[in-house]
């Protein structure tokens, strides 16, 4: 191990010889021993492969640009329950300001998930792709399960539409904090995305992330 991560480890949590820890090229996942630690090298020897849990259902991320501190601690605990791409939306009613700098903090958000998947001791890191216009990203998923969380009382029930669904890969589209337009529930209509309904309770974006992963996974069978 080399880099950062070798300087992580070695300086920061002080890493000796003898420790053992899981590695992961994210594929497989093996058993490490610490054979020696310079400044920025970490040397291991490789004991035995250990079983890789790989996630059985396959969930991307459509999330609106919102305040970076609620847009951060909803990609963690993302990471966390699963997600294998997460794509930021530029919609219609996210702030501008926050727009122009979501550039700016990609590498961030990558650093974010590396340590959420290292914490959550995920086999492999979600990818993180560009910023891209709801349009754009609701047109480039047409497979699996598709859902739009909506505030709108015609929206259905995000209970009823996982019962009995068998999906294999699912994409959770989550809007800004004032709601989707018009032509982005239009847009993603005639994607095959079908509105979704958590309650009658308005609940603040991350929080919303993390009721509706956990239900998809629970109902989709992510053991």
């Amino acid at each position: 191990m080399e880099g950062d991560a070798a300087h992580h480890l070695g300086r920061v949590l002080r890493a000796q010889p003898g420790q053992l820890y899981e590695l992961s090229d994210g594929e497989k996942v093996w058993l490490g021993r610490i054979d020696s630690v310079s400044r920025d090298r970490v040397q291991f020897s490789l004991l035995e492969q250990l079983p890789a849990a790989h996630p059985s259902v396959n969930l991307t991320l459509l999330l609106a640009v919102v305040k970076f501190d609620a847009f951060e601690w909803a990609i963690e605990k993302a990471t966390e329950l699963g997600v294998s791409t997460i794509v930021p939306l530029v919609a219609e009613r996210s702030e501008k300001a926050l727009l122009a700098a979501a550039a700016k903090r990609a590498e961030r958000w990558k650093k974010i998930l590396l340590e959420a998947s290292q914490q959550s001791r995920r086999v492999s890191v979600p990818m993180l792709e560009g910023s891209a216009k709801p349009e754009v990203a609701f047109a480039s998923h047409r497979e699996g399960l598709r859902v739009m969380l909506s505030e709108r009382a015609t929206a259905t029930p995000l209970r009823r539409i996982l019962q009995g669904q068998r999906a294999t890969s699912a994409v959770l589209a989550i809007g800004p904090e004032g709601g989707w337009t018009d032509e982005e529930f239009a847009t993603a209509g005639k994607s095959g995305f079908t509105e979704a309904s958590l309650g009658h309770r308005i609940l603040r974006t991350e929080t919303a992330v993390v009721t509706a992963l956990a239900s998809l996974n629970f109902a989709l069978g992510d053991d």
